[in-house]
């Protein structure tokens, strides 16, 4: 009996994670120049140095696509570490979110991609789930660490704190379009401790 051969599978089994990589970064690059309206599969193949095939293999539209590459993007860059005390918390949180609404990536894709959500609500609520939510969640459990270690009041509203640590830097940098100057983000620290009524950690026996 001869030996049978050997195949590699194809489709999905082989999506390459370098390819994948690429084709994310070439979306990112087409939003920043193109805008949503105008970003075609063509180009993003085009420019990832890929086939269109490369791309339906992995999202079925473009909108699929460019929220896979917003929340690869997005995503890690809510995560904060543990400094220890939520002052240091939420300096860290203010940094990250500045990161990610000045990145150079980043920041000419905003605009365009807020007023398309406006007009698109599907798009708008992929975004929600696939970005915001996430992002939210990875807030949420800094502010949950500070109410285990007794800094933040066990009552404090989780939504609204959230809104309320996010929009001053959304506002200023996205909005009024101000640059941040020094000392904005030690400022705005230590107005949004005294809005959440934080207060030193007890000190343990």
């Amino acid at each position: 009996m001869s030996e049978k051969v050997r195949r590699n599978p194809t489709g999905a089994a082989v999506l390459r994670p370098q390819v994948t990589s690429a084709i994310s970064a070439a979306v990112l690059d087409e939003l920043a120049e193109q805008g949503y309206g105008r970003l075609s599969m063509e180009a993003v193949a085009k420019r990832a140095g890929t086939g269109k095939s490369s791309l339906y293999r992995r999202w079925p539209s473009k909108q699929e696509m460019v929220i896979a590459a917003l929340a690869e993007f997005s995503v890690p860059m809510g995560e904060v570490p543990d400094t220890g005390s939520f002052a240091g918390d939420l300096r860290a949180t203010l940094e990250a979110v500045h990161a990610w609404l000045a990145h150079p990536r980043f920041s000419p894709i905003l605009p365009d991609l807020s007023a398309e959500a406006g007009r698109n609500p599907a798009l708008a609520q992929a975004i929600h789930t696939a970005v915001g939510e996430p992002r939210r969640e990875l807030g949420a459990a800094t502010l949950l660490r500070a109410i285990e270690r007794g800094e933040l009041p066990t009552d404090t509203d989780l939504e609204l704190a959230l809104d309320l640590i996010a929009a001053p830097l959304y506002w200023r940098m996205n909005v009024r379009r101000v640059d941040l100057g020094p000392g904005y983000l030690d400022g705005l620290v230590a107005h949004l401790l005294r809005a959440l009524e934080a207060r030193p950690a007890p000190e343990r026996p």
